[in-house]
């Protein structure tokens, strides 16, 4: 399947010069939706993972039912200030400024295997600050999976030396 043509470009946004990649129309569309999330189980059904890591927010929607179909945990990562308990937090640059991630402290036992997964890896700001939230927690972090990967903006390199699953390159 054609994974690419299920995501809409939406140029200009959110600013000028921005080409935007939508995948709302990916997950409207039932077959793609299930293609994803069978194809990113394929790829990690052999791997032990005990968590999957979703990144607020798109990283929740991909990672909750691939969580399942491993038999694993979901872990949501999330933006500062929106967890009830005790939580770990990570500040990471943005193209202007900060932004915080968080986690709860006993989101993952000590050694547990993680897969993050979020919907499009940019320049890595945002999954290295998640990685680093695993480790905090005492985690083990295997890999990582997108669904888009923008290659020109090489956010690979700001990663630990895991594996990477994408299954959209731009």
């Amino acid at each position: 399947m054609d994974l690419k043509s299920l995501i809409r470009e939406v140029p200009d946004f959110p600013k000028p010069g921005i080409l935007f990649r939508d995948i709302t129309t990916l997950l409207q569309n039932e077959q793609g939706l299930r293609y994803t999330i069978d194809r990113l189980t394929q790829a990690f059904s052999d791997q032990a993972i005990d968590y999957v890591a979703g990144i607020e927010s798109r990283g929740f929607i991909f990672g909750a039912p691939l969580a399942y179909k491993l038999g694993a945990g979901f872990v949501p990562i999330r933006k500062a200030g929106k967890l009830c308990a005790e939580v770990h937090t990570v500040e990471y640059a943005l193209e202007y400024g900060t932004d915080r991630l968080e986690i709860h402290k006993d989101a993952i036992h000590t050694g547990g295997r993680v897969l993050i997964v979020d919907d499009l890896i940019a320049t890595g700001g945002t999954a290295a600050a998640a990685a680093q939230l695993i480790t905090l927690c005492g985690g083990d972090l295997v890999s990582y999976a997108f669904i888009i990967e923008l290659q020109d903006l090489g956010g690979r390199k700001n990663l630990p030396d895991v594996p990477i699953k994408v299954l959209v390159e731009y």
